[in-house]
């Protein structure tokens, strides 16, 4: 060390000691700074790459989709195992319920999905649970103990994650989060026919989970007509390189049950109409599924702007409805036509929306408070809840 270096250390040690006040001030304002600049870069990193380094820090994960799970919460779960299992994560996917429409079950086969049921919360694979296209836990004995450690939605709602929250109520589908995830972290779809082992990249978007989060995509948009924004474009033509084509096709086109049909002509039958408003009763069925059906059905009909349809099994009353009308937000009509109704609850989408009564454990007496229900719809409908 030079003579100056020398002299200028032994000036800087007389000060600090001089002035130790002073010298604190100073290591204070550099850990505020080294600290302020590290939470702002964790801050200012792009979501999909806080969430995988999320994920990155547990060892085992439960990914738990909403009850009876359709294609976009499916696509969505598969998206989150795939990033999972590149971070070194073991995650098991998990739903309540049961998955009965055919399209939903091709959707499960043909792609080859791995989905475990669960009854009760004691059930979930890892007490460490990301929830994906619902934001608070439900559908199973116990579930308003679990604590996700992670949340990925598009409804609205309060529920949050302890580690990570990304609820984006603007996006039509969750799998566009998921594919923008995978998009943050420069992944590659894989095409298909193609191994990853080819691809030169650090993630990937396998070609089976490309191809679940475009069909889930299409699935909550009305095939990409209602309900879209920017992002849900972009992260279908990011998608694109790894569709399976023919697995495309073998999903969206499955055989239709006779019951199915049967439950579609009955809704179509027994119709009540008010104007541009339809709502239908199919009664007592097996087949819940078909209700959903029966409704994108009835909204096709000519003079039909907004359309309500339900029936019960098992003791449940289910509803789901559909709007092509700017005046009715679906989900809003249904959850304020059930709000008051013990054991009822529902929401959803501008165009979509459902809801269930648990009739056999509240005093709203089926099928005595039919009328009283259905003019509960009309009002909803006409915006007078």
């Amino acid at each position: 060390m030079s003579v100056a270096a020398e002299d200028f250390v032994r000036r800087a040690v007389t000060f600090a000691q001089s002035h130790p006040e002073l010298l604190a001030a100073l290591l204070v304002s550099l850990v505020v700074l080294i600290g302020g600049g590290y939470i702002l870069h964790q801050l200012t990193r792009p979501a999909g790459v806080q969430f995988a380094s999320v994920l990155a820090e547990y060892d085992e994960v439960s990914i738990l989709t909403h009850p009876n799970p359709d294609p976009d919460a499916m696509a969505a779960a598969m998206g989150v195992a795939s990033l999972a299992d590149q971070v070194d994560t073991e995650a098991t996917i998990q739903f309540p319920g049961q998955i009965r429409h055919q399209e939903n079950r091709a959707f499960r086969n043909v792609l080859e999905a791995e989905l475990d049921s669960l009854e009760r919360a004691e059930d979930l694979k890892s007490q460490d649970v990301i929830l994906v296209d619902h934001n608070e836990p439900r559908g199973f004995s116990g579930s308003e103990t679990v604590r996700p450690v992670a949340v990925v939605d598009h409804h609205p709602g309060d529920g949050r994650g302890q580690a990570f929250t990304d609820v984006r109520t603007e996006y039509g589908a969750c799998s566009s989060v998921i594919a923008e995830y995978f998009e943050d972290l420069d992944a590659t779809p894989v095409p298909p026919e193609t191994h990853e082992s080819e691809i030169g990249s650090r993630y990937v978007v396998p070609s089976t989970v490309a191809t679940g989060l475009f069909f889930g995509i299409l699935t909550d948009t009305n095939r990409l007509t209602e309900g879209m924004v920017p992002a849900d474009f972009a992260a279908s033509g990011y998608l694109s390189p790894g569709i399976d084509e023919s697995l495309l096709d073998r999903i969206a086109n499955p055989q239709v049950s006779a019951e199915t049909l049967e439950i579609k002509a009955t809704a179509i039958r027994e119709r009540e109409v008010e104007g541009a408003f339809a709502i239908s009763d199919v009664g007592d069925i097996s087949n819940v599924d078909a209700i959903p059906q029966a409704a994108d059905e009835l909204i096709l009909l000519e003079g039909i702007t907004a359309a309500i349809v339900y029936g019960t099994r098992n003791g449940v009353l289910h509803l789901s409805g559909r709007s092509r009308d700017d005046r009715v937000h679906m989900g809003r009509v249904i959850e304020g036509v059930l709000d008051d109704i013990p054991g009822g609850n529902g929401g959803g989408h501008p165009r979509m929306g459902g809801g269930q009564i648990v009739l056999d454990e509240s005093e709203f007496v089926w099928p005595a408070r039919r009328t009283s229900l259905t003019d509960r719809l009309w009002r909803g409908l006409e915006g007078d809840l």
